[in-house]
């Protein structure tokens, strides 16, 4: 059976679907960014790498291999040359994109696809101020870095789909990972794929994003509960909604706290983030687990 050839109309109505959105998560992750890079140090500093940094005096207790004699001859003083310490790590980006991730309990909110892809964004664009390299997992994209390469990967993380196998997609080992998502499936699935990542080796953080009602369960009265992109399921009907939000929250706050424990236990930083909160509260905060988990 042949394969029906796609109708360009159709094709350029997706694609343009897909690109609307794309300029304003991206200049909301670089505000976001300028924000956050005024409080943090950057990263350079003298070591293993070969992008010049510096001269400095030389010391008694330098090597002599390390003189750079010709910029010593054009006086009287023996000078080092430095050069800027260099990650030898790639940071790979995975972020979310099943149908929960799509949701939001009001439009005041961002959904939390929307603010994983700004915060992934704008976590690649300080680490690539700082010279680290940058890339997606599972979306076949040499790692990045710079400016042009910033464009490549928030483009990628724009428009990818996030599918749970591109966590099986190949990186080098004792790579650093960011892991998007509302981790809402089970523990136990969620404990699989980490364990799974660790042993190849690789290391990372969590970004956990929650909407304020999945925290807070403020519905009342009758309503009516469906799962996204499983409309084939029947809808929970609640009665009396009220009577079930401390159940509710106690079994949603077991799921948090199950997930800690197993973040905890691999080594992995865990951020959580509700998205009726500041962008920027949470990047700084992915700023620094990153930072401790490389440096």
């Amino acid at each position: 059976m042949a394969t029906p050839i796609p109708n360009p109309v159709d094709l350029r109505r997706r694609a343009e679907s897909l690109a609307a959105g794309y300029p304003a998560l991206l200049a909301e992750a670089e505000r976001v960014a300028a924000v956050v890079a005024q409080g943090v140090h950057g990263r350079r500093r003298p070591g293993q790498g070969e992008t010049f940094w510096q001269y400095r005096n030389y010391h008694s207790s330098d090597a002599t291999n390390q003189i750079d004699w010709r910029r010593s001859a054009r006086g009287d003083q023996v000078y080092i040359r430095e050069n800027e310490w260099e990650a030898a790590n790639t940071v790979y980006f995975w972020r979310d994109g099943s149908d929960g991730m799509q949701w939001q309990s009001s439009k005041k909110h961002p959904t939390k696809q929307d603010r994983a892809t700004v915060l992934s964004m704008a976590l690649a664009s300080l680490l690539m101020r700082a010279g680290e390299r940058c890339s997606v997992m599972g979306e076949s994209e040499r790692p990045r870095t710079g400016r042009v390469g910033l464009e490549r990967i928030a483009r990628r993380l724009a428009y990818s789909e996030g599918p749970v196998k591109n966590l099986d997609g190949d990186i080098p080992a004792h790579a650093r990972l960011m892991i998007a998502s509302d981790f809402l499936e089970a523990p136990e699935v969620w404990r699989k794929r980490l364990s799974r990542l660790s042993g190849r080796p690789a290391k990372g953080i969590l970004l956990h994003l929650i909407d304020p009602a999945e925290r807070e369960f403020p519905f009342k009265g009758r309503v009516r509960l469906s799962v996204p992109g499983l409309s084939k399921l029947e809808p929970i009907l609640v009665g009396r909604a009220e009577r079930a939000q401390e159940t509710y929250k106690a079994k949603f706050n077991a799921h948090c706290e199950a997930l800690e424990m197993t973040a905890n236990r691999l080594g992995w930083p865990i951020v959580r983030h509700y998205t009726d909160k500041p962008a920027n509260t949470a990047l700084t905060a992915l700023y620094a687990a990153m930072a401790g988990s490389t440096l």
